[in-house]
């Protein structure tokens, strides 16, 4: 009796693991492939807009095995320096693919409506954490916020002259909770005194630095309360897909 319910209980595991396996091979969530799965939809990604891609990636190979070949004829054995190229040139084309694949996705997104999420995903999520979308208008003009060691960063997406209005009021708003803590204000877009897309992150890591982590954790706990008291709005949430493989290619890592 208890080896039949024993016999059971293993048959009911392994359909279990069994059903695991391929819920997780047919998945459409990134975050269930395989690393070569992720990388081939980077660059599927990435080629949609970048047509020089493939023959980037070929001049990086071939450069690289040129050069660790010649190399190799004089400081033989040449196969070794055959095989360090190959590898090399490996390593040389996924760099290649990282650089390539973030500014693909920027070009891809630029003007979209939420499209601040794109950079602001780069962000690293252990110190810095942010809301796409805390207030907009009809015209869909969006203030974003950024809580991190730079205190509070309210970023403006969509026509200058509401946006900017838009973020005035947010700044207020933000100034009589914060008590003290470091409220900037950053324009996005490309013309003067704004801040393109593609420097977004990169601004915003450069800011003085002046909250510790219990003091950004104090400010997202004040922060709640003045969102509960918004109005809910159909915000768009960016057009960045969750794309674990894309994400790791923005980072660099």
């Amino acid at each position: 009796m208890a080896s039949e319910k024993a016999k059971e209980l293993a048959a009911k595991q392994k359909a279990e693991v069994k059903a695991a396996k391929l819920a997780k091979k047919n998945s459409t969530n990134p975050r269930d492939w395989p690393w070569y799965k992720q990388l081939w939809q980077t660059y599927k990604v990435t080629a949609e807009v970048d047509p020089q891609l493939n023959w980037y990636l070929l001049g990086a190979f071939l450069a690289t095995l040129v050069v660790c070949t010649v190399i190799g004829i004089f400081l033989p054995p040449l196969w070794m320096w055959a095989i360090l190229g190959t590898t090399g040139g490996m390593v040389a084309d996924l760099y290649l693919l990282t650089d390539r694949a973030k500014k693909a996705t920027y070009v891809r997104f630029a003007g979209q409506p939420g499209s601040a999420e794109v950079a602001l995903n780069l962000l690293p999520s252990k110190t810095w954490n942010y809301t796409i979308g805390i207030t907009a208008n009809r015209q869909m003009d969006l203030v974003h916020r950024v809580v991190g060691p730079a205190g509070i960063v309210l970023i403006g997406e969509g026509a200058p002259v509401r946006a900017r209005q838009m973020l005035a009021a947010e700044a207020k708003k933000h100034e009589q909770i914060a008590y003290g803590t470091t409220v900037t204000t950053i324009m996005m877009g490309d013309a003067d005194n704004q801040v393109p897309l593609a420097k977004l992150a990169a601004a915003i890591r450069k800011l003085p630095k002046s909250l510790s982590k219990t003091q950004i954790a104090d400010v997202n706990s004040r922060l709640r309360a003045l969102d509960a008291a918004r109005p809910r709005m159909p915000i768009p949430r960016g057009p960045l897909p969750n794309m674990k493989g894309l994400n790791r290619a923005m980072r660099g890592r």
